[in-house]
């Protein structure tokens, strides 16, 4: 198993993906940091020192500044969760893949503890830009850069969120088999058709009640426990440790389909 691990992560690093990822992910996380910290520490813009509509104390308004990248984080990784195994039946190279691993069950779980690493990785990439820009200014704004404990934790969180996202990722790139409808549908549900099912659920109280906070992306802010909005339309948020495992569950039921089909369906 850990050597077919290294074959995964090798065939990732070789390619130049990566790096044009890590820019990316890293450029993203210090421009949403740097936005995000200067709304909140601004005077006159809400409560908690935050904008509009907002509402969240010390901890929160350090919570989102650090994970403002978080969006474009876990799109990047989605992505990457696709195409791990969607260029592998694009380019006919999955046939060699399970030859050189024949237990398929092992060959899949090394791109599953592969995706998880390069979730790890991208996410402290994520971290290191989001905290070297946002807690100086949080700093020279008298706003505590690390408040409290919890601040760490919801940094860990975020890791583990981005790898479960990656996860998510491969199991639309094994259902969908066609790498580009794969890309589309995925990130298309993600970026546009669940923001706005959530914002048009939200004005229904069963919806915003009992459905919104279930919601990937919304367990995915939940989780690292950010600036909420405010309001009678607002979604309600489940409990940092309940929305891990809301996505959890999504990443294994979307994950756990797909390595089932990969085992069993036959390849050219």
């Amino acid at each position: 198993m850990i050597n077919a691990v290294k074959s995964e992560l090798r065939k990732f690093f070789t390619t130049r993906l990566w790096w044009g990822m890590a820019i990316g992910i890293f450029v993203a996380a210090a421009l949403f940091a740097a936005l995000f910290a200067l709304s909140y520490t601004s005077e006159g813009m809400g409560g908690a020192g935050g904008p509009g509509g907002m509402e969240g104390g010390e901890v929160q308004i350090a919570n989102s500044v650090y994970t403002s990248g978080l969006g474009i984080g876990y799109l990047l990784l989605l992505t990457i969760g696709v195409m791990q195994i969607g260029s592998e039946y694009r380019h006919k190279t999955i046939t060699g893949t399970f030859l050189s691993t024949p237990r398929r069950v092992q060959a899949i779980g090394a791109k599953i503890i592969a995706l998880l690493v390069l979730g790890a990785v991208y996410g402290l990439i994520s971290l290191v830009g989001s905290v070297a820009v946002g807690a100086p200014i949080l700093a020279m704004n008298d706003f505590s850069p690390f408040p409290d404990i919890e601040v760490l934790r919801s940094l860990a969180l975020a890791l583990l969120a981005l790898g479960l996202w990656a996860l998510i990722g491969f199991g639309v790139g094994v259902l969908i088999p066609n790498q580009v409808a794969a890309l589309l549908v995925g990130i298309g549900f993600a970026w546009i058709v669940e923001p706005l099912l959530g914002f048009g659920l939200s004005f229904w109280e069963f919806g915003r009640e009992h459905l919104v906070k279930y919601f990937p992306s919304q367990a995915t802010n939940a989780m690292v426990d950010t600036v909420t909005m405010a309001g009678p339309n607002a979604p309600e948020n489940l409990s940092w440790w309940a929305a891990a495992l809301v996505l959890l569950a999504w990443a294994a039921v979307l994950a756990g389909l797909g390595a089932l089909r990969a085992t069993r369906q036959d390849v050219a």
